[in-house]
């Protein structure tokens, strides 16, 4: 059977089978919260920053205000997460870093 002589949606014989059923009242707030605890209990942020400090391959990326004069626009906050993504790809391949966001381009803080 291919897919063009399937009905639109599930059939009898599969609904039910493929999937477990998942709650729709599920508590989001206390998912996350229950998360950032074991990250916190297990130090993971510190663990995730020391991966790599032995690594002979360095990265370094130095990242620029978010926006000097104007307010803040959803386009910054696109730029910052690919930013972030980046340099946790980077991590995740081997590199070691500096994690510095919030600096201009000479390394100063961001007023």
């Amino acid at each position: 059977m291919t897919t063009t002589d399937r009905t639109a949606g599930p059939t009898p014989q599969d609904s039910g089978d493929r999937f477990a059923a998942v709650d729709s009242r599920a508590d989001f707030v206390a998912m996350e919260q229950d998360t950032l605890r074991w990250w916190n209990e297990n130090d993971m942020n510190a663990r995730y920053r020391a991966k790599n400090n032995d690594a002979k391959e360095h990265f370094s990326f130095i990242d620029g205000p978010i926006t000097a004069n104007n307010p803040m626009g959803v386009h910054h906050a696109w730029g910052r997460t690919y930013k972030d993504l980046f340099l946790r790809f980077r991590n995740m391949q081997g590199y070691r870093q500096r994690f510095q966001n919030g600096f201009d381009g000479q390394g100063l803080w961001v007023e």
